[in-house]
């Protein structure tokens, strides 16, 4: 929905040489306030500790996704707001993946996933997404359970903002709580003077809200007695009887919106009033009353949007351009412009472990696929929140809706999502605000990719207009050598950076005239400029609450299945390490057995281990910050997780290891201080006598050097820069019967996960996994956008 204006004037215009107070406050609006919105999508609702998080995140400008952010910030938060993990996205077309591996002892209790953009941090913090996760643990003193507590709240809200006498006036009813709203309630108008009649009654759509019509007498004093299914009430009393002013009726069919004026005892009546419409906070629509009128009415066409849904905000001025009425509505809320996948093919089977594909159309407009498959276990229970949710109502809204899903299902009732749009205001921006010539403040650009500032000194001197050299080596490349010159400042910029291995960046100072460039005194920063911001707001509520665990707790199907699925994944990480441990035995002695015997002792001597052996051969250290760094990614069943002060902590399958230097037990900050030059020896056990799962660091001992065939460069040289998290991937896993392990119970519940599935010109899109040992049926998600952002939505349950 791009580039949307349409104006409509109902009658004629005279000339205008100037702008008005409103014609400023629209190019205000239009000029300073693009935003931005995050879905986030997960494998699951629920987790087991020691479980993975996939997540795809979706960021939209809008109703489009974004071009402003190539950015994401996702980071993982416990319940007291302690800060867990967290991941920096690159986004491409506005999406982006990642993954959270949580850890085995992590309590139970609930934990939640903020996402934001740099750019977002410019507005209310109130509108980055902050997602709920339960994890459960059954190894926790305590538990989980769905809080039962009967406290709510509600209030009426008249359409448009006015409650007039003598016009006939729609309310909306809207339900609150902390936690769990009741399953169903309804209501009853009374008139205070005489409360033993009901004037209107009416029942609830959902959890959420209710409406009613009532046409309201001057003087009279109008109460609403809400009572739920419980049997508690709540009196609450209605907006006083206006004797003058502005009614505003909206309704939207598949033909467009229509709305109706109508003035009561109006100076001027309607004259030179106007009407406004954004989308999106860009002006969609526009209308001025020119005519001595008391009543108007217009039906505004969906082709404003392109025939696209979302949100239309309707605005009526008066002609000194003050805010007299407004109202949200929806566009075309019975006919959703979504596609659907084009499956031409599948083979799906219900025997254990079999193998399934299906096969999408590669003559798509659709080139790039989110997929989900999961196992359908036959529960009736409806999703709670998905991307039709997020795109058109919760990702513009901070109060919280209960299963925003329900308003856009193919049940769903659009008299409902009318009533919760009444009740609602847009709060990306306000009127007033806007025509009074404010405009937010933007502190951070919508930068390209992530950006560095880098601080070269010499004899602890800044480098100012001087012409340096600096040595940027990715990862495992070869370094590459680029001619710079600082600022007045002493300082040097990389822009635009888009990278996912370390970047290592060494300084060297341009020498004079028939002299060697030098490394001599030199030292090198690297600050980040593209940074996540701390997180000021308060975690929303939930409707969890941890109770003391009893000692037979029974926990539910999907958390067994998840435990049993982690059990099955040690049993394989663990043959296979073994059959490479195995590849080892009867070789002959050499030069790396020979540096174990002589740094090894006594209990710290074991078969189950591997060496790194950094005497006699060249690791290729030099670029890596520390150790640790190094090491991920280099031995089987190894894998880091930062502390809550950013170091990194071996585990192995998933344990934490117990970390040795020179066979002493020491914590992993020290070992993350010690320069890498120094380290003789690197030593991996799994499972070993009283040791158990170990990371050993030997240092250099006597008259041994490290074996380096490539120059490296002094460490206080260098600067190590982290630039965007790699996703992991999802293992396309099958279990077989003939494997050297027995895996009795195979009952992942993910089946396939895959954020970026493409079509190729040579390779058709195909979904292809392995069965479980109980599925019969799958539950398959699609989700994609083609080139002008029409979106894909397909949710299927596949037999």
């Amino acid at each position: 929905m791009k580039n949307i204006f349409f104006l409509l004037l109902i009658s004629t215009v005279q000339p205008v040489f100037s702008q008005t107070k409103l014609e400023k406050a629209i190019t205000n609006l239009e000029n300073n306030y693009e935003q931005e919105k995050v879905y986030l999508l997960t494998d699951k609702q629920q987790y087991a500790a020691g479980d993975q998080i996939w997540f795809k995140s979706f960021v939209f400008d809008g109703y489009n996704r974004s071009a402003l952010s190539t950015t994401l910030f996702v980071e993982l938060y416990d319940s007291d707001k302690k800060l867990i993990d967290w991941k920096t996205l690159l986004l491409t077309n506005g999406e982006g993946s990642g993954d959270f591996k949580l850890k085995e002892d992590l309590p139970e209790q609930v934990y939640f996933i903020r996402a934001y953009t740099p750019y977002m941090t410019n507005f209310s913090e109130d509108f980055q997404i902050v997602k709920t996760i339960p994890v459960y643990n059954p190894a926790s003193t305590k538990t989980l359970e769905v809080a039962k507590s009967s406290e709510w709240s509600a209030k009426a809200f008249p359409e448009g903002g006015t409650f007039i006498n003598g016009m006939p006036t729609k309310f909306a009813v809207r339900m609150s709580g902390n936690t769990s709203l009741p399953e169903s309630w309804s209501g009853k108008i009374i008139d205070s003077q005489n409360p033993n009649v009901s004037v209107v009654t009416f029942k609830s759509f959902d959890k959420n809200v209710a409406s009613f019509s009532l046409t309201p007498a001057s003087g009279k004093k109008y109460q609403v007695i809400i009572q739920d299914n419980a049997g508690k009430k709540q009196t609450i009393d209605l907006p006083e009887v206006a004797n003058s002013g502005l009614s505003l009726e909206v309704s939207s069919s598949k033909d467009g919106i229509k709305y109706s004026l109508k003035g009561v005892n109006l100076k001027q009546q309607l004259q030179n009033y106007k009407i406004v419409g954004t989308i999106n906070n860009h002006l969609a629509y526009r209308a001025n009353i020119n005519q001595l009128i008391n009543e108007a009415s217009s039906l505004i066409p969906t082709k404003i949007s392109n025939g696209a849904n979302g949100i239309l905000q309707l605005a009526v001025f008066d002609d000194q351009d003050n805010l007299v009425a407004q109202r949200l509505c929806f566009i075309k809320p019975n006919t959703l412009k979504i596609e659907k996948a084009d499956i031409i093919g599948k083979s799906l089977k219900t025997t254990p472990r079999s193998f399934n594909s299906i096969d999408l159309s590669p003559e798509s407009y659709f080139k790039n696929y989110t997929v989900l498959v999961s196992e359908d276990d036959g529960s009736t229970t409806p999703e709670e929140e998905n991307i039709l949710s997020g795109l058109w109502l919760t990702g513009d809204f901070t109060s919280k809706i209960d299963a925003p899903a329900q308003y856009f299902s193919a049940n769903a009732n659009s008299e409902a999502l009318d009533a919760l749009l009444i009740s609602e205001n847009w709060k990306r921006f306000d009127w007033n605000s806007v025509l009074s010539g404010s405009a937010p403040s933007i502190k951070n650009n919508s930068l390209k990719f992530l950006s560095y500032r880098v601080k070269p000194l010499k004899n602890n001197a800044m480098l100012k207009d001087t012409n340096v050299t600096l040595a940027l080596k990715l990862g495992k490349n070869p370094p590459s050598v680029n001619l710079f010159k600082t600022d007045q400042n002493g300082y040097v910029y990389l822009d635009n950076l888009s990278f996912d291995e370390p970047l290592s960046v060494s300084l060297f100072v341009n020498a004079e005239k028939d002299k060697e460039a030098t490394t001599d005194n030199l030292f090198v920063t690297v600050e980040p400029l593209v940074i996540p911001t701390e997180f000021k707001g308060n975690l929303p509520t939930t409707k969890y609450k941890l109770v003391a665990a009893s000692e037979n707790r029974k926990l539910s199907p999907s958390i067994s299945r998840a435990i049993n699925t982690q059990k099955n994944n040690k049993k394989t990480e663990n043959v296979d390490v073994q059959i490479e441990e195995v590849k080892l035995v009867g070789k002959k002695k050499d030069p790396k057995e020979e540096l174990d015997k002589q740094l090894s002792t006594g209990m710290f001597s074991s078969i189950n281990s591997t060496i790194f052996d950094f005497v006699n051969e060249d690791q290729h250290v030099a670029g890596s910050n520390n150790i640790f760094d190094w090491l991920q990614g280099r031995a089987a069943g190894l894998t880091f997780q930062k502390d809550n002060s950013g170091v990194n902590v071996p585990y192995i399958r998933n344990s934490p290891a117990k970390v040795y230097l020179d066979e002493m037990q020491t914590d992993a900050s020290m070992i993350a201080s010690l320069p890498v030059t120094n380290i003789a020896m690197v030593k991996i056990i799994k499972g070993a006598g009283l040791i158990g799962d170990a990371v050993l660091i030997y240092t250099m001992k006597g008259n041994m050097k490290p074996k380096i065939t490539e120059k490296a460069t002094q460490n206080n040289n260098l600067a190590i820069v982290k630039g965007y998290d790699k996703p992991s991937e999802f293992p396309i896993e099958m279990i077989d019967n003939d494997a050297p392990v027995k895996i009795e119970n195979d009952t992942r519940e993910t089946l396939y996960w895959n954020p970026n599935l493409f079509d190729s010109d040579y390779v058709p899109p195909r979904i292809k996994f392995f069965n479980n040992d109980t599925a019969k049926q799958y539950k398959m998600l699609i989700i994609s956008f083609d080139e002008d952002d029409n979106l894909l939505y397909d949710k299927e349950i596949l037999k």
